[in-house]
């Protein structure tokens, strides 16, 4: 697998800039891959989106910065070396919407499966198969990313988010769900709480 996360300026794929693409192969999780771009001209800005990944206007728009196609090329070109092309991820739906559209953008064509694995979705499993009860809010899931990684056993990822540590964070989460083990060294001091 390759775990997957990006940085964007919004929700919307087709309105809101891609400002970084962080991903580690699952098989091989030293080979990582991170890139920042500037947005595209015309990208919509939503405030509440820099708040969380910790960019300035500034920075996602300054002219030092590769473009948005040239960032996608760079990634799919890694993703090409890889020997499992298969995307996971939290929420991994919007990164792959969001590589997808900027790819089009720059007349690129991905070869992305439409099947993906979803971090969200395991860890609901897990916890039902493990007899216990997802969190819920208002009727809906409530398992977010900060109280996933508190039901595996590592500390919440750091604020502001980086597409890198997002993909680092949900590997080792992955790896603690499925395998019983930890993957990334940087994780081996904090002991898995469940056992399958």
């Amino acid at each position: 697998m390759i775990i997957l996360d990006v940085e964007t300026t919004g929700t919307n794929a087709e309105k809101h800039g891609l400002v970084s693409i962080g991903a580690v192969d699952f098989l091989y999780p030293e080979v990582q891959f991170y890139e920042e771009c500037r947005i595209w001209d015309g990208a919509h800005i939503d405030p509440g989106a820099l708040e969380v990944n910790g960019f300035s206007e500034s920075d996602i728009k300054s002219s030092e910065k590769q473009s948005e196609g040239e960032l996608v090329k760079n990634f799919l070109m890694w993703l090409e070396g890889r020997e499992d092309m298969v995307i996971a991820g939290m929420n991994v739906t919007f990164d792959v919407d969001f590589v997808r559209e900027a790819a089009r953008r720059a007349g690129l064509a991905t070869a992305f499966s439409y099947r993906t694995v979803d971090l969200h979705s395991i860890t609901y499993f897990h916890i039902i198969n493990r007899g216990l009860k997802p969190p819920i809010s208002n009727r809906k899931t409530d398992l977010d990313s900060d109280k996933i990684m508190q039901y595996v056993g590592i500390p919440t990822e750091p604020k502001p988010h980086n597409g890198l540590n997002g993909a680092i964070w949900e590997a080792e989460a992955f790896s603690r769900l499925m395998y019983n083990k930890s993957l990334l060294p940087n994780f081996f001091k904090y002991p898995i709480p469940f056992s399958i």
